[in-house]
């Protein structure tokens, strides 16, 4: 049976998200520059962006640019940026449906990249498939800093009381507060952390580490991954007798 045979459409992952890890070292392995490898990176991209809309998936999310990445080469970090542009390419969230969204700190991007993320932005907004949300300049100490420092104003200025701060009131606050928190976080590369990403949303994540590096993560590894969360028991703090 293939992996795509013993996938149960009717126990997918809400919300799938992605840390893309790799692209550099795959590019070494093969003797070239790390801009090689962000390239086949966003091949990959595109792939399962695709594979995930066709399975039914609602939610992805892809960790692409932490604020940490800003400490990067300019060269490189100017070159990841014109990437971006030049392969958002608005036909395939057209042809499957996908709304596509960003967060993360906007205004420190590039006028030009911002302009080109808006209008994709603007044209798939009416789209009603799968959510596709790109983590640009992203970090999740940066994103509860800034909900504190929300909340905190609304106290000051009398508005909201301290005590009728609670779990949800911050996670409204949250740049993810338009999807749900992840089921499945995937991590390609052979790294086994998540580096600042979606720190408060994965409290009950399920987490998926392969060593295969992002350019060659495709449908099939992407399938077994799905596959691999079909198989645990997501029991939220629960008993294995209570879920039954």
């Amino acid at each position: 049976m293939s992996l795509l045979e013993q996938i149960d459409k009717k126990r997918l992952p809400a919300h799938v998200a992605i840390i893309m890890d790799g692209n550099g070292r795959w590019a070494k392995q093969r003797g070239r520059e790390r801009s090689f490898g962000h390239q086949a990176g966003a091949d990959t991209v595109h792939a399962i962006a695709e594979e995930a809309a066709r399975m039914g998936i609602k939610f992805l999310t892809l960790y692409t640019f932490s604020t940490e990445n800003w400490n990067r080469p300019a060269e490189e970090v100017a070159a990841l940026m014109h990437l971006l542009i030049e392969r958002l390419e608005e036909e395939i969230f057209m042809k499957n449906g996908i709304r596509f969204r960003i967060i993360g700190q906007e205004e420190k991007l590039a006028a030009p990249v911002r302009k080109a993320l808006d209008h994709c932005i603007e044209r798939t907004a009416a789209n009603s498939g799968m959510c596709l949300t790109l983590a640009l300049s992203y970090s999740s100490r940066w994103e509860l800093t800034r909900t504190m420092r929300r909340l905190a104003a609304q106290v000051e200025a009398g508005t909201l009381r301290p005590g009728d701060i609670d779990e949800q009131m911050l996670g409204r606050n949250l740049a993810t507060a338009f999807m749900p928190d992840p089921d499945l976080i995937i991590r390609t590369g052979g790294e086994q952390r998540l580096s600042n990403f979606l720190l408060w949303q994965s409290a009950y994540s399920e987490l998926y580490f392969c060593d295969t590096f992002w350019p060659d993560f495709r449908e099939e590894e992407f399938r077994k991954a799905i596959v691999e969360y079909q198989s645990r028991e997501r029991r939220f703090g629960k008993t294995s007798e209570q879920l039954k």
